[in-house]
């Protein structure tokens, strides 16, 4: 059984390497350290480590002036808080100017859990995408979470970076893994039919693929880690290589992966796409792994989804 970590241990693994290679690392938080998990920075790197309270507004205003003072923050926060509370501050003071600044969001979608509706944010993606200039990362595994750290801390932007809260199986080697900024990869190779998915998805895509060469249906799984940009070239080919396509994410279908793709080939290369996410409603408390069965964030809607692709492109 592959090892089970929450992407935002990999945030936290990041943040130490940083603190040790670069001094100019700050990390602020509002009042989640425990949970964020940058209270294993703060442990380590106290005089590099700012509490802001619950004032998650008043934080992003901070992060500014401490970039505009030459350091590179990190803010951090629940997605719902950073994304949503903050948007804009974000917008104004981080986005407008350009400022060096990484909005670390944690707990984001529906497998917060019993937190419930109030703290599933399934609508941060769209909310950054809209962004100017804003860079949009979410990993799929702690290793990819990890990497994408360390390179967000090298590029001069704002970039927001979304982890959370479940442990999720281990998809890459931290030996051999390396973060390609704005680019996607191949994972497996198909014919028949795309799974283009992003976080946590990204594995249920793997297990889909899998069950569907028992159907005799050749799926090719693509990992989005950058949402923005957006790697085009990779979606393209893939709509020109297999015809129809299946996004998966756990993020509202309205304005996140699943968009993203669309507005794409609506334009270069159109072609059908099934789109699997949270249908425009909101969630509810509850296990993790059950609420994303129940709002079909799994291997079992991919693989349904896939299916009907490939049967409408054949008849």
């Amino acid at each position: 059984m592959a090892t089970e970590k929450a992407t935002r241990m990999g945030y936290a693994e990041g943040l130490l390497v940083l603190g040790e290679k670069n001094d100019n690392v700050v990390v602020l938080d509002a009042d989640l350290a425990g949970a964020t998990y940058t209270g294993k920075f703060k442990a380590k790197f106290p005089e590099r480590f700012f509490d802001c309270g619950i004032a998650e507004q008043n934080m992003i205003g901070i992060a500014a002036g401490l970039s505009l003072s030459g350091f590179t923050v990190f803010a951090s926060s629940f997605a719902m808080f950073a994304a949503g509370r903050a948007f804009e501050q974000i917008r104004n003071s981080i986005g407008y100017p350009h400022l060096n600044v990484k909005i670390a969001a944690t707990h984001a979608g529906i497998s917060v859990g019993e937190d419930g509706a109030s703290h599933q944010c399934n609508e941060d993606i769209a909310l950054m995408r809209t962004i100017p200039g804003m860079t949009v990362i979410n990993p799929a595994d702690a290793v990819e979470a990890r990497a994408a750290v360390l390179a967000a801390a090298d590029y001069d932007g704002p970039v927001y970076l979304r982890f959370g809260r479940l442990a999720v199986p281990q998809i890459f080697s931290k030996s051999t893994y390396k973060f390609q900024w704005g680019k996607g990869s191949v994972l497996t190779e198909g014919s028949d039919v795309a799974i283009v998915a992003t976080g946590l998805m990204v594995n249920e895509a793997l297990i889909a693929a899998e069950e569907l060469k028992n159907d005799g249906i050749s799926a090719r799984v693509i990992n989005i880690p950058t949402i923005k940009p957006l790697d085009e070239d990779i979606i393209v080919d893939a709509a020109k290589d297999c015809g129809c396509i299946v996004t998966a994410e756990e993020h509202n279908i309205i304005g996140g992966l699943g968009g993203a793709v669309c507005e794409t080939l609506s334009t270069k290369y159109p072609t059908p796409v099934y789109r699997i996410g949270v249908e425009d409603v909101f969630g509810r408390s509850g296990p993790a792994k059950d609420l994303l069965h129940i709002y079909g964030l799994d291997a079992a809607h991919i693989i349904s989804a896939a299916k009907t692709a490939v049967s409408k492109k054949e008849s």
